[in-house]
């Protein structure tokens, strides 16, 4: 009797210890199968969150949509003026030591691509507000504008989040050996 209560608990034991294993994998699993969105995916997100918040008729939902994928195009287009510049220093200055201080014309020089950059920004958003405007309220697209904005900071503060779960990944991986504390 004492041997068959124990061997129902050992038994029992493994059969729960066994299905904790099992989820914990299947939860891995699903977590590899985080989907990935193009560029093209993601615009047609934002468009349709836009379109849902500003609660727009199928009538000006029509008018919009092409409007602002090329709104949005030529912004994405206006923002990466700079950056490829950025990527292609980026991907020369991993291949060399560090840069020192950079000088004072090098910092006015990135300065003025920035204006530049912030002007074109500034006509692209003017031209498209007059395109907008035919079919939007100005209340309307001051509320797009904010959504845009909002999109924005979720995006950048879920892009620092994987780029620090990434560098505290990458220190787990290349830790010493001979320093663990006993």
């Amino acid at each position: 009797m004492m041997r068959t209560k124990f061997f129902l608990m050992v038994l029992a034991a493994i059969v729960m210890g066994s299905q904790v294993t099992l989820f914990a994998q299947e939860k891995k699993g699903a977590k590899s199968e985080r989907r990935q969105f193009n560029k093209e995916q993601m615009l047609e997100i934002q468009c349709n969150q836009i379109i849902k918040g500003l609660v727009l008729d199928d009538a000006t939902t029509a008018k919009f949509i092409p409007v602002y994928k090329q709104y949005m195009e030529e912004m994405r287009a206006t923002r990466h003026m700079g950056a490829c510049r950025n990527i292609a220093n980026r991907t020369a200055a991993d291949k060399q030591p560090p840069k020192p201080v950079p000088t004072d014309a090098e910092v006015e020089q990135a300065i003025k691509v920035r204006f530049a950059q912030s002007r074109k920004i500034l006509d692209v958003r003017e031209k498209y507000y007059n395109e907008f405007r035919k079919f939007l309220s100005p209340k309307q697209i001051q509320k797009m504008y904010n959504m845009e904005k909002h999109n924005g900071d979720k995006f950048r503060k879920e892009m620092r989040k994987r780029q620090g779960m990434k560098k505290q990944h990458d220190g787990r991986r290349h830790m010493p050996q001979g320093d663990v504390k006993k």
